[in-house]
Parts: structure tokens; sequence; C-alpha cells
């Protein structure tokens, strides 16, 4: 069947949107991921679409019946496969010429290097509870001045935050340091998103725990949350366009129908952060961090 496949023609109706030139820088760029669950699968199908032709992608994980509300892969006949195997198969039923490195033992310290060896971008998949590995990809981006995406899944929207090489890192904005996870959990839930749109509407707060690593989530986010990240991606791989570095960010939110930009000068030391943390904190359930 590869035989029958053409790049020109999978991706032609790109044009116009992209000049053919750019389509063509855009087969040749290379993006890792870490993580192919909820977020991290849609953006590799997403970007695969968009003609990114290569990607390192990393997950240790297995498809479990818990994931079939938001994840790409997850059904019936993926159950107990290794997610980066299964998303691997599907991106590249969409561009079977694609340069596809899997990391099937997920993200780290050991294997950093090579991961990010020759990658053009970071796009974050990363469970939200992932702390040491998010903490330490990030961190490898800023010395390799790899570009970084975070796109969150909030609610029924997404909130994004991207670093970009010379400015604002990581560590810098949400100062999480030598911190329990729990405080990290905290001041990443605050800091992705300081105009908290999705917060008007969850109606049950006990389905967070940040304790037990459990949250809520929904399918919309996770597609808006590839959308939004596949565009910063393109501005950012083309050199086209503006792109809100942090301090900035924004947050855009389908069931309040609203989008928010925000500035957050020091990140999470800002003192509307510290504020926004507090208030956090003690809105959780009792007995819950």
């Amino acid at each position: 069947m590869s035989d029958t496949f053409s790049y020109q023609e999978a991706f032609s109706r790109n044009l116009g949107w992209v000049t053919p030139a750019e389509q063509a820088v855009l087969r040749n760029k290379r993006i890792a991921i870490a993580g192919m669950g909820g977020v991290g699968g849609i953006h590799l199908l997403t970007l695969a679409r968009l003609g990114v032709g290569a990607f390192h992608i990393a997950d240790f994980d297995q498809f479990d019946v818990a994931n079939f509300n938001r994840q790409a892969g997850a059904a019936m006949s993926t159950l107990g496969q290794p997610k980066v195997d299964v998303l691997a198969t599907m991106a590249r039923d969409i561009n079977p010429r694609l340069a596809l490195t899997r990391f099937p033992n997920g993200v780290h310290d050991d294997n950093m290097a090579v991961f990010l060896d020759g990658v053009d971008l970071y796009v974050d998949g990363l469970d939200f509870f992932a702390f040491a590995a998010r903490q330490a990809t990030f961190a490898a981006c800023a010395r390799l001045r790899i570009p970084a995406i975070t796109a969150a899944p909030l609610g029924m929207g997404t909130a994004v935050l991207t670093f970009l090489p010379g400015r604002m890192t990581f560590e810098d904005y949400f100062g999480w340091g030598q911190r329990s996870d729990t405080e990290k959990a905290l001041r990443f839930l605050v800091g992705l998103a300081p105009a908290g749109l999705h917060r008007a509407y969850l109606v049950d707060p006990s389905s967070i725990n940040l304790a037990q690593r459990r949250g809520p989530s929904t399918i919309m986010a996770c597609q808006l949350c590839a959308g939004a990240a596949a565009t910063e991606a393109l501005k950012i791989l083309l050199g086209r366009g503006p792109v809100l570095a942090a301090p900035h960010g924004w947050q855009f939110d389908a069931y309040r129908n609203r989008l928010v930009r925000t500035w957050r000068p020091g990140g999470n030391r800002h003192p509307l952060q510290r504020l926004a943390m507090l208030m956090a904190q003690r809105g959780l359930p009792k007995g819950k961090p």
C-alpha cells in the first residue's frame, strides 16, 4: 500500500494555508512527543496530518478501559497493547514514510539525549502527574535550546504555554525546584491557566485528588489541545506568525466561549499566582492536599 502513497497528494489540501515550500519544510522537521495518552496521541496524529515528517515518541504504558473517554488509540481492539506501538501504527497509516523512533520505556535521564537528538520542537504529552519526567524534559529543552509547547486539557478547553530558547524557562515559570509532588501538582494546575476559565463549571470538586493523582478529563479538551499545539508548532517550525512565549500564555474554553490571554511576570512568583495557589488549596475537598 505504501507504493500508492504520495506525500504531495496526501497533504495537498494544506496548501493555501501553507505554501508548497513551507509544506516541504514541515516534511523535513522532527518533533519529539513524550506521552501517547490523552493529549500526546492526538498531538502525534494531528502533526502527522500536518505533514511533519519525523517524530520521536515515548510512552511506557498500555491502553486500559479507563482511557476510552479521551485517548485516540484506546479501543477494545487495543486493550493491553503498548500505547507507543498503537500510535506509531496509526501515524504510519497516515504517512507510511514517516521517520518515527519509538521510546517504549518512556523518557528519562538515560535516554533524554537520544530522545531530543536532532529535534526541532518538543510537544508535551505527558500525564499531568509525571512530574520527574516533565521537569527533566523541559530542563533539557532549555539547555539544548529546543522550543517546547505544553497545551493542557482543562475542563472543555485548553491552556497553552510555549517556552522558547533564550526566554523564560519552564522552571522559572512554575518554580518546582525540589518541592513535593503535591506542591508541584498545585503549582502546575494554577500556573497552566491563570485565568481559571474551567473552574466555573466543575460540578464535582471531589473528582480532583492531587494526593491520589486523580482528576476528571474530556475528549473535547484533548482535541482542542492538539489543534492549539499544532498551530503553535506550525508557527515555530516555519518562523511565521506571532508566538506568545512564557510568561505570556492563553486559555480557550469552548464551554464558556471565552479566550483569555494571560501575562504573569515571574510565573508562580507573581503575587496574583501566589493568591491563586492559596485559594486553590483552600478550595480542594477537606482532607485532600
